[in-house]
C-alpha cells in the first residue's frame, strides 16, 4: 500500500486564482502603432506660429503675435486682429520710465496702453525686439 505525501498547509503553493496578478492582453501584432508624443499641429483658422513680442509690468501688458495686438490694462484685455490694425506706433514715455504703444483702428480710433520699464534699461530692449516683431507682421512699403 502506498502512502500519500501530506497536503501542503494553507499558505503553500500558487494562489488561487482569483488572487494571482492581472495580466493585461498583449497587443495583437497587426495594431497600428500609437502616435507618440510632439509637437501639436495647428488647429484651423488658429493663427500661424511667429514671432512674439510681450511687454509687462504690475497692471499693464502689450502682446503682439500673429493674431494682432493685445493690450491688457487692470485686469481688462483689449485685442486687436491685423485686419483691424491701421498702424501701430510706439515711443517712450516723456519720463523715459514707460514703453506706450498706441494702436489706431481701420476707422480712426485710437487706443493706447503704457507699460513700467523697470529697470528702465528694460525699455531700450523692448524697442528692437518691438520693431522686429511689428515689422515681421507689417513690413513698411
Amino acid at each position: 500500500m502506498s502512502e500519500q505525501p501530506p497536503a501542503p498547509g494553507p499558505g503553500f503553493g500558487p494562489p488561487p486564482p482569483q488572487y494571482a496578478p492581472h495580466q493585461a492582453p498583449a497587443p495583437p501584432p497587426y495594431a497600428p502603432a500609437q502616435p507618440g508624443y510632439g509637437p501639436v499641429p495647428p488647429q484651423p483658422g488658429a493663427p500661424a506660429a511667429g514671432p512674439e513680442f510681450l511687454a509687462v509690468d504690475k497692471r499693464n501688458a502689450v502682446v503682439v503675435d500673429a493674431s494682432g495686438v493685445v493690450f491688457e490694462m487692470y485686469g481688462l484685455s483689449v485685442e486687436f486682429r491685423w485686419p483691424e490694425i491701421r498702424s501701430v506706433h510706439y515711443k517712450a514715455s516723456p519720463n523715459g520710465r514707460a514703453l506706450m504703444v498706441a494702436v489706431i483702428h481701420q476707422d480712426g480710433r485710437f487706443y493706447e496702453c503704457v507699460v513700467e520699464a523697470k529697470p528702465r534699461t528694460r525699455l531700450q530692449e523692448w524697442f528692437p525686439q518691438l520693431a522686429w516683431v511689428l515689422g515681421h507682421y507689417r513690413p513698411a512699403g
